[in-house]
This record gives C-alpha cells, structure tokens and sequence, in this order.
C-alpha cells in the first residue's frame, strides 16, 4: 500500500449530515455551491428548486413557477453577468416539462422563502431536458482572407489570434423537440422578461416569444430526435442525440460545423476538450467514443462496457465513463487506454470525479475511491512499453482503491456532487427523499498537529481561512436513517 493511500485511510470520519428534501419527488438534478456562502440546489420532478444551507440543512429559497418537472439546473457566477465582480454563484437558470428555460436570481432583494423567476424563455415545443452555460474565454480564432471591400471570404490565411468568445455570457437549451436554442444571460438591471403562452385560430401554440425575445439568438435544429446532452466551451456547442449523432455548432454563427457519425444507437452523453481539440461521447451502443475538433473524424472507439453508457465526465487527466453494466471505467483522454476499472453490483446511477478521487452511486451504494496513482502508473507503463497497445478493452494499468462507503443499504442513489472539501449526495431511503452532506476538512484540535484531516481536493495547504472555518463550523446532525 502506497504511502499517499495509507495516509488518507488513517483519517477521521468525514463529518455527516443528513436532512429531507422534495418530500417523497426523486431529485433530478443536484448542485453545490461555495459563494457567496455554501449551499445545495436540488430541482425535483415535484415542479420545485430549492436551495439549502450547506451547513445546517435549512431550506433558504424555494423557486416558484415551473408547471412540472425540472430537468435541467446549471448555475452561473454573478461576475459573468456583470463583467466583474466577486463571481458569487447566485444565478441559477433551469429547465423542464413545461418547455420553459427560467433565469433566478439567488441574491434579489425578495426577503419571501419562495422566489419568482426574472426571466421566463419560451420556444421550445416539448420538454427541456439540458442546458449550458458558455462562458467568455480567450479562444483560436482563424484570420479569413478579406476580400477587396474588406468582408471576409471563408478562407483562412493559415494565422491565429487570440479573441475573448462569446462577448457575453450564453445560455444554450436542448429539447426532446429536437431543437437547440441559445439565448443571451441577462445582466442585472436588464429588462425582465416572461414569456406568455400564445394560441392561433387552431389552438395551437405559436414561437412567437422567438421574435419578442430581446435574449434570443439562435434556433439551431437538424438533429432528427432528443437532444440529451450538451456541452459547451468559447465558440464551440456540442450537442449528443438520439438520433444516434454528435453536431458541434459555432455558437457565435449559429451555424452547424461538423455531424459527428459512428454510434449505431442513442447517444446520451457528451464532454469537450479544447485542450485536446477532442470531443467525447457515450452511447447505448455501450462504447465510447472520442472525435477530433479539428476535422470530425472519430480518433479513438473505447470497448469494454456491455450495456448502455449513460454518463461521461472528463478531468484534466481523466475522462470517466459509467454504464449499466455496474462498472466505471477510467480512460487516458490522449491515447483512449484504459486505466482502470470500479466495480458496483447494479448499474450506475450518477458520479463525479477530479485528479484525485471519484465519488460513484449505484446498487444502493455511494461509493469513495483513490484514483491519484493512476497517470503515474499509466505514463510508467507507456514509457516501459515499446508498442502502441491501442485503445479500448487493453488491460488497465492499474490503481484506484475503494476509500470507504460512504452510504449503504438505500433504496436508491439518485444525483452526486462535490465542491472543493464537501460533497452531497440525492437519495431515496424508507420511501422518503433525503440530501446527505459530508465535510472532509480540518478541525481545531487537529490543526498544527503532524496528521491534519484529509483535505477533500487532494492537498493539505493553501486553505483560505474562509475554508477552514467553514470545515470547523460544519454542524453535524444524528443520521435520522440510520443504517
């Protein structure tokens, strides 16, 4: 046993806290927040968001308005809307059946527990299923050759330059209509606007709220069934569906790039790589696959699941797979080797993981596991080896250890997710739904001490001091759902 991994076993249990949320609703999506203070956002299928203290389990707001399940929760940086500031965490923008995307602002002077949205966008035809925020970052731009009245042409001069893309925050949809739509974030003190259902002579509805919209930009469509993943970086949208295809957009233009083709049944999840110039895809046909940017071809196809692959995630060194074929898999997103396999007893239900950990629901289960030595052994390996052995069903390299069980014995592990030292978690246990916290931080009798507790991200330094009260202050309740 590695010393890293002895280490992290010979630290405490992680502080628990365990409270009911949505009533006996499955929770369909779960988010984590730090600033400006830490919270839980749950969106339920009972119509709800609501969005608890991180530390105590109390419900702070309560968002009003969905007519139906929420699908779809993203969050965006209250910076990003203005163009500076502190980037507190408190606009969250959501999605669901009624076909609506809504805009909340967290931090609205409404003193009321229940909040109304200040944006509702409308549009889409059938039920929002995923959603994005696109960021402004530095991009590759190509220069066009310019013609004699100074317009571009569409031809490259073979030169780059650096340009700052999209000029603004975006917010991009996907739709069981088969569309995809993206509309500008609005910034504070911007109009608000709300759309009202409209009904011509026939009774239908009209997308008349396409041409109202002062936010809207795009209607993208040419997938041929649901749109069930998104993801988006820059200039560049991705979108996964079960029309078996991947498209990758200019969300600047609007305009559809490359239709990525390959998968033989519904894709069901995508990831983007602009480090790599690489895009990411999973599908029922159980494989994954990973594509080029730069031309739309497909570099690697990744074996070895036996069921449908629903969920894909990627880290700086790690792009992560899981199945309902009870296993995830852990892949080199350079070369599509594979590094490891984790193993549930029934099919995976949700994870999330980083460069140090990945933290998996399934089988009743929600497991932790050390993933740290995994890309030391793998590029020990691809130096040692003097053949390519090739992507997919390779023999992994190795590693990644089970850390403990964090929950056992529930009815079902619905939505995960971590932040820096903390991690929730969505379950179902005696017919009621539940949100479990845990804190992995340091605490005042150990601090300055030799052994320090396991800081969540990996590391034992650098923690602000905001961190550590936080880790010190977290309120630890008696499991009502004892196992």
């Amino acid at each position: 046993m590695s010393s890293s991994t002895a280490s992290i076993k010979r630290q405490p249990k992680p502080k628990h806290l365990s409270f009911p949320a949505h009533g006996h609703s499955v929770i369909t999506s779960l988010l984590l927040t730090l600033k400006p203070r830490p919270r839980v956002i749950s969106a339920s299928d009972d119509s709800s968001i609501c969005v608890w203290s991180l530390l105590t389990g109390k419900l702070e707001k309560k968002l009003i308005g969905h007519e139906g399940g929420v699908w779809g929760l993203v969050v965006a940086p209250s910076g990003d809307r203005d163009g500076d500031g502190d980037g507190n965490e408190d606009i969250v923008v959501s999605g669901g059946i009624d076909r609506t995307v809504r805009v909340w602002d967290l931090n609205s002077e409404e003193e009321e527990e229940e909040c109304k949205p200040k944006h509702v966008f409308g549009g889409h035809t059938s039920t929002v299923r995923c959603l994005a925020i696109v960021k402004p970052e530095l991009v590759d731009v190509d220069v066009e050759v310019l013609d004699e009245h100074g317009d571009p042409t569409g031809h490259s001069t073979g030169v780059t330059r650096k340009e700052r893309w999209p000029k603004r925050p975006l917010i991009v949809s996907g739709s069981r209509d088969h569309s995809l739509r993206v509309w500008m974030l609005p910034r504070r003190g911007e109009p608000e606007y709300r759309y009202q259902k409209t009904t011509i002579a026939t009774g239908a509805e009209t997308n008349a709220d396409e041409n109202d919209n002062p936010y809207h930009r795009f209607y993208l469509e040419g997938h041929d069934h649901v749109v069930r993943s998104l993801a988006a970086r820059g200039r560049t949208l991705v979108s996964g569906s079960y029309d078996c295809t991947v498209r990758v957009w200019d969300v600047i233009t609007g305009k559809c790039k490359w239709v990525l083709v390959g998968h033989t049944q519904k894709v069901y999840s995508v990831a983007l790589d602009p480090s790599r110039s690489q895009i990411y895809s999973s599908s029922m046909d159980t494989t994954v696959r990973i594509w080029s940017t730069t031309n739309g071809t497909c570099l690697h196809t990744l074996t070895g699941h036996t069921s449908l692959v629903g969920l894909l995630r990627l880290s700086p060194s790690y792009l992560v797979s899981a199945a309902a074929d009870a296993t995830l898999r852990i892949w080199d997103p350079d070369t599509g080797r594979l590094l490891q396999t984790l193993a549930h007893t029934g099919a995976i239900t949700c994870f999330q993981h980083d460069e140090f950990k990945v933290v998996s629901g399934g089988d009743g289960t929600l497991k932790m596991w050390d993933v740290r030595e995994l890309k030391e052994k793998a590029n020990a390996l691809s130096a040692s080896s003097t053949s390519d052995t090739g992507a997919g069903a390779a023999a992994a390299v190795g590693g990644g250890t089970m850390l403990r069980e964090l929950l056992v014995g529930v009815t079902g592990v619905w939505q995960v997710a971590f932040e820096g030292r903390w991690c929730v978690t969505a379950t179902n246990r005696k017919d009621a739904t539940v949100l479990d916290v845990w804190g992995f931080g340091h605490s005042r009798s150990q601090k300055g001490t030799a052994e320090p507790d396991l800081d969540f991200e990996g590391g034992q330094e650098g923690d602000s001091e905001d961190e550590r009260y936080l880790a010190d202050e977290f309120w630890v309740h008696d499991d009502d759902f004892a196992e």
